[in-house]
């Protein structure tokens, strides 16, 4: 697998052409869709968010799906429908753009609550079901979303239940002042990313997510660290309701992934540590006298209170 490895390395390297600067969000995103979960950008209108959702399709040689959500967008438009067809006089089913491999889901929050429920069945069964049939969606499937901060003018907050779904919440933010300085000097590349050559096939990426799956190591010690995780999350002063069950799920997935990104088959206790900002915060409820602190530093002082296991 060390050569897979290292074309997830030229990946990352190839897009930070497109992305200057933002090495970590490319890695993130990837491990998101490696450990076979959604992942949800949070940050202002033109940082790259797009860039980065078509950058990881073209270069996995995937396909490619948008949907720009609107307060008009209705479910069908994520989904499909059928439509008759005068010649045959039969109803065909016309996917919609959730059947590709990677969905990037813009301005997710801009969209009604019924049309972001349609996305549920989706993200959490990666199938959708229309008109009383189910349609399997293809077996490499993640969706990536992003959305606009919660006070801007227009938006919907998205359910506990739905944020629940995504594996983890990052943001690009702003790039360096090199790298901006660049940008304005060459221009935008968005476009070259929709030609250019994959770095890894379909069948590269499904082979990759099922070694994880099946030869990276868990430690019965670190299943016991993220038990004490969970629980901490349960039972502390801050949050009313901790971390469900996928939650505890989605620590130790994208913590085998991260330990594959680091080129070995087993985890460790810092594979953990290095994404619970990611994976924790949008999928626990703070109470109101905390929501207006910094949760992710919330999250990483009870971490650091659970004690490390040799």
């Amino acid at each position: 697998m060390e050569n897979k490895n290292n074309k997830i390395q030229r990946i990352i390297n190839f897009l930070s052409n497109y992305l200057q600067g933002k090495e970590k969000p490319l890695r993130l995103a990837l491990i998101a869709f490696f450990s076979r979960g959604h992942l949800l950008i949070e940050d202002l209108p033109g940082l790259g968010k797009t860039t980065l959702a078509i950058g990881i399709a073209k270069s996995l040689g995937l396909t490619f799906g948008r949907i720009q959500c609107t307060s008009d967008l209705l479910p069908t438009d994520i989904t499909g429908l059928s439509i008759y067809n005068k010649t045959t006089g039969e109803f065909e089913f016309h996917p919609g753009p959730v059947f590709n491999n990677i969905v990037l889901c813009d301005e997710i929050n801009r969209a009604t609550p019924k049309t972001q429920s349609a996305l549920l069945e989706a993200m959490g069964e990666k199938q959708v079901t229309i008109e009383g049939k189910t349609y399997k969606l293809p077996r490499l499937f993640s969706i990536i979303a992003t959305q606009n901060p919660v006070e801007q003018f227009g938006t919907f907050p998205l359910p506990e239940s739905q944020l629940d779904r995504f594996m983890m919440k990052i943001s690009i933010g702003y790039p360096s002042n090199e790298a901006e300085r660049e940008i304005l000097k060459i221009g935008s590349k968005r476009e070259e990313l929709y030609f250019i050559e994959p770095i890894m096939t379909k069948e590269d990426a499904e082979e990759i997510q099922l070694h994880i799956e099946k030869e990276v190591y868990v430690s019965d010690k670190v299943l016991d660290y993220i038990m004490a995780i969970i629980n901490k999350t349960r039972r502390n002063g801050y949050i009313t309701a901790g971390l469900s069950t996928r939650g505890a799920l989605t620590l130790m997935t994208t913590a085998k992934t991260n330990a594959y990104f680091h080129g070995r088959n087993f985890v460790i206790p810092e594979d953990i540590k290095e994404l619970v900002e990611f994976t924790i915060p949008h999928r626990v409820l703070f109470k109101d006298e905390y929501e207006s602190l910094d949760k992710k530093e919330i999250i990483k002082s009870l971490i650091e209170e659970i004690p490390t296991p040799a």
